[in-house]
This record gives C-alpha cells, structure tokens and sequence, in this order.
C-alpha cells in the first residue's frame, strides 16, 4: 500500500493535463537518477575515503621534510 505521501502525490498529478504529467515524470526520472548518482558517488568515496586520508598525511609529512617540490602545471 502506497504511503500518504506517494498518494497525495498521484492524486496532485492526476489534478494535471496529460502534458504536464509527462512533463512531471520526466523531471522526477532525472530527479531520482541525480540521486541515485550521488548515492553511488557517496558510496565510491566511502570505499576509498582511507586511502585519500592516507595519501594526504603522505603528502603533508613530504612537504613538512622538504622531500617535495613544487608542481609544474605545464608538464601534467
């Protein structure tokens, strides 16, 4: 059974000329695909979140003993 949420929605649309249902699902299709992007993109970063932190301590203690040297734009 439908949430009260979902069925104030579909009797919100059902209000609309058949255009602009059309036009509303394709907008809440993008939505829900946007979303679930950032869902994996969220997931991706959770993956891998220890190894940036990990890369970024590397680097700092680098710089911090002079081991590094400036970055040459031009050669990337």
């Amino acid at each position: 059974m439908p949430s009260t949420a979902i069925t104030t929605i579909i009797k919100m649309v059902e209000s609309l000329p058949d255009e602009l249902q059309e036009q509303l699902v394709e907008y809440v299709r993008a939505y829900i695909a946007e979303i679930e992007e950032e869902k994996r993109w969220d997931q991706s970063f959770k993956q891998t979140k220890n190894n940036l932190v990990a890369a970024a301590r590397k680097a700092k203690e680098e710089i911090a003993a002079g081991l590094s040297a400036p970055m040459d734009y031009e050669q990337l």
